[in-house]
C-alpha cells in the first residue's frame, strides 16, 4: 500500500536526470502544479499544496459556554420533566348510541340531545392502534430476517447461468421466427397452384378433314405387300 502524499517539491531537491528536472529558468511554482508535477518512480505522490506550520490547528474553534469540569463538579444538569399535554379523545359513540336505546330515544333529534347530555369519551387505553386492531399473527410466525441462501459456486464455475441464458434465448429466438413464418403465409394464387401442379402438356395431332379420315390411300409406294408391313413394324 502506498503511503500518505508526501509534502510538496522543493528546487533543491531534484536532482540531475530525475523526472522533474526543468532546463533553463526554473521556479517553485512550476513543482506546484499538479498537471505539470511528473510521479517519482518508486515514491509516494507529491502533496502540491503548501501547508500551514506546526502550530496550526485544524477544524473549528468552539468557545467553552458550561463552565468546564468545575461547573461539571458543583452541580448536576438535569433535565426538567415534560408536561403532559392532555388529548381530546374521541367520541364513544358505541356507549352513547346504547344508553340513548336504553333510555327509549329513536329519532335523530332525541340522539343529538342525549349526545350533547352526556358527552362520553373513549379511554386512552381503548384509543390505542394496537388494542383497536392487534395484528393477526399465526403461532408458528419466525420473526427477523430470512437467511441469505448459500452461493452456488459449482455452478459459477461451471458457467451455467450462462448456459440457461443461452438455451432462452435460443428459444426465444426460435418462438419469433415461428410467429414470423405465420405472418408471412399468404393465401396460393392461381400462379403459385401452377407451379405445384403444372398442366399436363397436350399431345399434338395433325389436322385432318373429317371426310377424309375414313379413306384409305389410293397410291402405295412399295413393292409388295409385305415389305409395308415390315417398315410399320421397323417404324414402331
Amino acid at each position: 500500500m502506498a503511503g500518505p502524499p508526501r509534502l510538496p517539491l522543493s528546487l533543491a531537491e531534484v536532482t540531475v536526470g530525475s523526472e522533474n528536472e526543468r532546463l533553463g529558468v526554473a521556479r517553485d511554482s512550476m513543482l506546484r502544479n499538479p498537471r505539470i508535477l511528473k510521479a517519482e518512480l518508486g515514491e509516494p505522490r507529491r502533496n502540491c499544496y503548501t501547508l500551514p506550520g506546526l502550530d496550526f490547528s485544524y477544524g473549528l474553534y468552539i468557545k467553552r459556554t458550561d463552565g468546564g469540569v468545575a461547573e461539571a463538579i458543583g452541580h448536576w444538569n438535569t433535565i426538567k420533566p415534560r408536561k403532559k399535554i392532555a388529548q381530546n379523545m374521541p367520541r364513544d359513540f358505541i356507549t352513547m348510541n346504547r344508553g340513548a336505546l336504553k333510555a327509549g330515544y329513536s329519532t335523530a333529534r332525541e340522539f343529538n340531545l342525549y349526545y350533547k347530555a352526556k358527552d362520553i369519551r373513549l379511554k386512552e387505553d381503548e384509543y390505542r392502534c394496537f388494542r383497536r386492531s392487534p395484528p393477526r399473527v399465526p403461532a408458528d410466525r419466525t420473526y427477523g430476517a430470512p437467511a441469505r441462501p448459500s452461493t452456488p459456486l459449482f455452478d459459477i464455475l461451471q458457467h451455467k447461468f450462462k448456459e440457461l441464458w443461452m438455451e432462452q434465448q435460443r428459444a426465444r429466438t426460435a418462438a419469433l421466427r415461428l410467429e414470423k413464418r405465420k405472418k408471412m403465409k399468404v393465401r396460393d394464387t392461381r400462379t403459385t397452384l401452377l407451379r405445384k401442379n403444372p398442366i399436363p402438356p397436350k399431345e399434338e395431332s395433325f389436322w385432318h378433314l373429317p371426310r377424309l379420315e375414313k379413306i384409305g390411300p389410293r397410291i402405295c409406294t412399295f413393292p409388295a405387300r409385305g415389305a409395308h408391313k415390315k417398315a410399320l413394324s421397323a417404324s414402331h
